[in-house]
């Protein structure tokens, strides 16, 4: 069973939050003011190709590629937003189009989508993600993995409205 304790200094701390956040600070959820704009990566446009279709799976799968997008400022998150995905996978190259595909975010903001296992190139085992639907800068990133043994890959992206 929890006890209460009703001290002066207790209720002293609780007058001062109050005072600092005003009683919706009590209510509300918190906000992230002024969230920056996600930059472009280096490289992270390597092996590009506008237009990547949306599909459910890219080859085979048994590795996933998630995230997030949110918007610049306020961080909320943006749905239905477009994300192109590619990398050297055990099923093809960075340049071939059977490791290319796109998702689109959900309601809250977050993407998955299936792919094959990531496998180093150059010594790296990396992806590339893109955002480049228009309605925001274009942003491009190239997370890379810790080990070639990881089975996903997490990316966010918070957008700039052009």
């Amino acid at each position: 069973m929890t006890t209460v304790v009703l001290n002066r200094r207790s209720l002293l701390a609780v007058g001062g939050s109050v005072l600092a956040t005003g009683i919706s600070g009590l209510l509300l959820p918190a906000r992230a003011e002024g969230l920056a704009a996600t930059p472009s990566m280096p490289g992270g446009a390597n092996n590009y190709t506008k237009g990547a279709k949306i599909v459910e799976r890219i080859g085979k799968g048994g590795f996933w590629m998630t995230g997030t997008v949110r918007r610049a400022g306020d961080g909320a998150p943006l749905a239905g937003q477009r994300v192109h995905i590619w990398a050297h996978t055990t099923e093809g190259q960075e340049h071939e189009p059977q490791s290319h595909g796109a998702t689109l975010t959900d309601k809250n903001g977050a993407f998955r989508l299936e792919m094959p296992q990531i496998i180093p190139i150059f010594g790296q085992p990396h992806g590339h993600l893109a955002y480049d639907s228009g309605e925001f800068k274009t942003v491009f990133l190239r997370p890379v993995m810790k080990s070639a043994k990881e089975t996903r890959l997490e990316a966010h992206f918070v957008l700039q409205p052009v």
